[in-house]
């Protein structure tokens, strides 16, 4: 499945020469589920993780580039240059900084300068990138290798033809001001994938980051799943702890959860009782926000604590039974979630 995702979006690109890499943040650094992407042949693999990209040095062939996604921290510039080829930047002492590291190592630095269109995350500011580029050209060691942006990842707002025209145009400006060729305009995520389906991607925009829709396949503007790819390459399993007959309301006086949460009684479900069965995760590992049934398992959720998920199975009429597994497609928080945790058993099923 995740090869088929990889092809569908290799062949999306290609036939629009634009240029592309995986994002690997979601696998947490899983040198089993790292090797699975770098075997699908592709040639740059972008994360927010330094320890993830080192990781990606010694698997990958030495073609393969690794880009660092998020400003670095200036403590982790020695290592940042070590192992990353390029980085994502806002901040001229940053840039300072790996440039003189750059130079202790024998090292040209790739950068890409991220540039503020809205979303108000990382960026430089629009009044302020003429003489933001124009301190960067001067420091050695330093290879400006594009202008990018990041839409949608903190406030929500989303990608348009406008924000992506105006990216461009930052682009040609700069080229003409200083007279140097920035190769790379990346404003492409997943997220920007259905505006180049819908040929409405303007034409300067020639990188794409993508990792949720690689793993998901997932429209992240109309939120479906694009039909031309598979939606299940992440399923989590969890397994039946106990099932039991029990009352739809507890018993007692009521207070606040552990969480936090205080339960209203329906008093339309005085006597009523459901099966319940209780799965082996719990809010340690991961939401049930973040959980997506299987349609014909129609199951509903009653509640959590760290360590156990109750569901409510109604009058199980699919039998199950202590031991059986119940599957969830995610959400791409859960499953970064579950990745990260050393709790959870990963596996790569061919």
């Amino acid at each position: 499945m995740l090869r088929h995702n990889y092809q569908y979006l290799k062949q999306l690109f290609g036939k629009e020469n634009i240029a592309w890499a995986v994002v690997t943040k979601l696998l947490c650094g899983e040198e089993r589920l790292l090797k699975e992407v770098i075997d699908l042949g592709i040639k740059e693999i972008c994360d927010a993780r330094i320890s993830n990209l080192k990781k990606i040095k010694a698997l990958a062939p030495a073609d393969v580039e690794t880009v660092y996604i998020k400003p670095p921290a200036k403590k982790a510039i020695p290592d940042l240059v070590r192992y990353a080829d390029t980085s994502f930047n806002s901040e001229f002492e940053t840039i300072k900084a790996i440039s003189e590291e750059a130079g202790r190592q024998g090292k040209t630095h790739k950068v890409i300068i991220m540039i503020e269109l809205g979303d108000l995350r990382e960026g430089v500011m629009g009044e302020h990138l003429m003489d933001f580029y124009s301190s960067v050209f001067q420091l050695p060691n330093i290879e400006v290798r594009g202008i990018g942006s990041n839409l949608n990842c903190l406030h929500g707002v989303m990608p348009s033809q406008d924000k992506l025209i105006q990216l461009s145009l930052y682009k040609q400006l700069i080229e003409a001001k200083f007279n140097r060729k920035i190769p790379w305009v990346t404003g492409g995520t997943s997220v920007v994938i259905p505006l180049l389906q819908m040929r409405q991607l303007p034409q300067g925009i020639n990188h794409f980051r993508v990792g949720e829709t690689l793993y998901f396949g997932t429209d992240l503007i109309n939120n479906e799943g694009f039909k031309e790819m598979e939606q299940d390459v992440i399923t989590l399993y969890t397994q039946i702890i106990e099932i039991t007959e029990k009352p739809m309301l507890p018993i007692g006086e009521l207070d606040a959860n552990p969480q936090g949460e205080t339960f209203h009684i329906d008093e339309s479900l005085y006597g009523k009782t459901s099966h319940r069965a209780i799965l082996d995760v719990g809010s340690l590992d991961i939401s049930s926000d973040y959980l997506i049934p299987f349609p014909e398992y129609q199951i509903d959720f009653v509640g959590a604590s760290s360590d156990m998920l109750v569901i409510d199975i109604k009058d199980n009429k699919h039998g199950y039974k202590v031991g059986d597994f119940i599957p969830f497609h995610l959400k791409y928080m859960g499953a970064l979630t579950l990745f990260n945790s050393d709790y959870i058993e990963k596996r790569v099923i061919d």
